[in-house]
């Protein structure tokens, strides 16, 4: 176990105190009843196996934070890094800050932050590898970095930056509440190293010396509702009505006049920033999932055109009609998808543990969609098998192969369905408001009507041209079934807009952004949906021929393409998360950017790394 040190003084021990028996949230504040055989277990500490006699071992602890008494000193981020042997682009607790007024009247407010190890912590649920547990011993919230395989989502998912992604190790690591010095009755590093008294810790709901407030809220800090953290706050200055950040999220936080006390909402920041481009900044770390999402909706999309259309009276659509064509239609789909898989496993840290993305079926939405995507993956390979190289399958009876050809088909169809309804729940989170809205599902759904149905007509019409064969009038009856992908699309986006606006927050600065730092990239994307929706319907109406036909359908497809890359890219690039304030230079955006570009980065000191995976 954590050796204390000769003489340890009384004010870095955890007070025995009595705890009352439930949290303001109604959860129990005693981890586990008496005579639960999860008492009593060693946690192995340094492979320790003796077991602490700490009489509050089974109670939920948490930390208190005094703003009064804060001063940035940023002690304690010192204390967890150098116990946690941490690298200077990594810090499971970080002080920032928000300020307001004006002088002589200037205040500031700062904030320190670690992991809250949440009644109900979202990081645990949304893991797909299971690497997160809520132990029983002080409430603890732990993650294993060997588990971990570098997804990245419990960053999205955790409203207060807790995980941290090691881009470099290629792997989730957090505050670990220092257990090892709660065993022994010690508070953790970063309370014991506080200078001004602003950090505490002991059992939630009791109050610590020299404290009178145990409040769940501070300007900066997301509403507690969405994991019940355990922390709580003093802060008995009063503030100016307005306090901003001075990171580079478009954020300031107004003080809400419908609520008693101190009680702050957030809110756009205007700086009066023009329209721009700003295509680099497109790019980001979930480029491979811009990739994979849009082709995983296109293959379905594709396979439910090429399966359904012969049902539904499409008779030159039958594979008899064109053997050669559909079968290399089928090929390319599995092969276009496996690259999609392969790209999305380049994604994470650790891309050759991708095996381990299922081993949370029962909560994370990650490991939904991944089955799910598998499940459609090899039916769609059986389909393509079947029915492209039946000479492979002479040796079965001929009824026995057809009937293996329509389980397989329709349940591609079915599976690849609900694998776009689980790829949506991913991004439905509270911490990420921009995301967090019925949107994504029509923008997913919207592209599999849109682009799935484009390939086939693509494909179809090449091989007619080919042949020699009229092509228009079953290419032309498409133009309806993509117009209304693209028609589904551009509700959603209308209907989130009007969301973002009417609820303010992280998820109208994000709008703000698209507006502004993306705003003619926004301009040129809601163009495109404007102007495919134009064509189609002039090609449903007019059903072009011949030469006029096909460079109508050849801009058609390029714009409707285009229009998916850059919206889809604008969708991860343009979201903030609901996280805490950063400093100057600690956790901000616009200084990790200003590093890379002037090499700033190249120095470890700084805390940036060079480039991000």
């Amino acid at each position: 176990m954590f050796e204390p040190r000769p003489g340890e003084p009384a004010y870095a021990f955890v007070p025995v105190v009595e705890a009352p028996a439930i949290n303001r949230y109604g959860k129990s504040i005693e981890t586990v009843p008496d005579g639960d055989p999860l008492r009593g277990q060693s946690l192995n500490i340094n492979g320790d196996s003796s077991v602490s006699d700490n009489p509050n071992r089974y109670k939920q602890h948490g930390f208190y934070f005094n703003a009064d008494n804060c001063i940035a000193c940023h002690a304690c981020e010192a204390a967890c890094s150098e116990k946690n042997d941490l690298p200077a682009h990594i810090a499971f607790r970080a002080v920032g800050y928000v300020e307001g007024g004006s002088y002589p009247a200037y205040q500031r407010m700062n904030i320190s932050m670690a992991c809250n190890h949440c009644d109900d912590p979202v990081c645990l649920k949304g893991c797909p590898t299971l690497a997160y547990t809520k132990f029983a011993e002080y409430g603890a919230v732990l993650q294993d970095p060997d588990i971990c395989f570098g997804c990245g989502y419990c960053t999205w998912v955790c409203p207060y930056n807790a995980p941290q992604l090691d881009t470099q190790a290629g792997h989730v690591s957090k505050c670990n509440m220092c257990v090892d010095r709660l065993e022994v009755g010690l508070k953790p590093a970063c309370v014991s190293a506080c200078l001004a008294g602003a950090l505490d810790f002991g059992i939630i709901e009791t109050t610590p010396d020299n404290r009178d407030q145990l409040e769940t809220r501070i300007p900066g800090f997301p509403t507690p509702e969405i994991t019940h953290p355990n922390i709580r706050f003093q802060q008995t200055r009063s503030l100016p009505r307005e306090m901003k950040r001075t990171d580079s999220m478009p954020l300031r936080y107004e003080r809400d006049q419908q609520q008693q006390g101190e009680a702050y909402k957030p809110k756009v920041d205007e700086s009066g920033a023009g329209r721009s481009w700003n295509l680099k900044k497109l790019s980001t770390r979930e480029d491979p999932l811009v990739i994979f999402t849009l082709i995983s909706q296109a293959v379905i999309g594709a396979f439910i055109t090429l399966f359904a259309a012969p049902l539904l009276g499409f008779e030159s659509l039958r594979m008899a009609s064109h053997p050669t064509a559909m079968s290399l239609l089928l090929f390319g789909l599995i092969g276009i998808q496996t690259l999609a898989l392969v790209l999305s496993t380049m994604h994470l840290g650790r891309p050759h543990r991708f095996y381990r993305a299922f081993n949370n079926l029962r909560h994370s939405p990650v490991s939904r969609e991944v089955a799910g995507i598998a499940v459609f993956y090899n039916f769609l390979g059986a389909y393509t098998l079947l029915s492209g190289l039946p000479m492979l399958f002479e040796w079965l009876p001929a009824g026995l192969s057809a009937g293996l050809i329509h389980v397989s088909g329709w349940g591609a169809v079915f599976s690849g369905i609900a694998a776009l309804y689980f790829m949506h729940s991913i991004y439905r989170i509270p911490a990420r408001p921009f995301w967090n809205h019925w949107q994504v599902l029509t923008s997913f759904y919207g592209n599999m009507l849109a682009l799935g149905p484009l390939v086939v007509v693509m494909v179809y019409t090449v091989a007619r041209v080919l042949q020699g064969l009229p092509w228009a009038t079953t290419v032309n009856s498409f133009a309806w079934i993509i117009l209304a992908g693209v028609g589904l699309e551009a509700l959603g986006l209308v209907q989130q807009a009007r969301h973002l606006r009417s609820n303010g927050g992280e998820g109208m600065a994000s709008h703000y952004q698209q507006c502004t730092k993306f705003g003619m990239t926004y301009l040129f994307r809601n163009t495109g949906l404007a102007l495919s929706m134009l064509l189609l319907v002039l090609i449903g109406l007019l059903n072009p021929a011949g030469n006029i036909g096909l460079i109508l359908w050849g801009i058609t497809a390029a714009v409707i393409t285009m229009t998916a890359l850059v919206g889809r890219a604008l969708f991860y690039a343009l979201v903030i998360p609901t996280s805490m304030p950063g400093g100057f230079f600690w956790r901000n955006k616009g200084f990790e950017e200003h590093a890379r570009e002037t090499g700033l980065a190249e120095m470890p000191q700084a805390g940036v790394l060079p480039n991000c995976h």
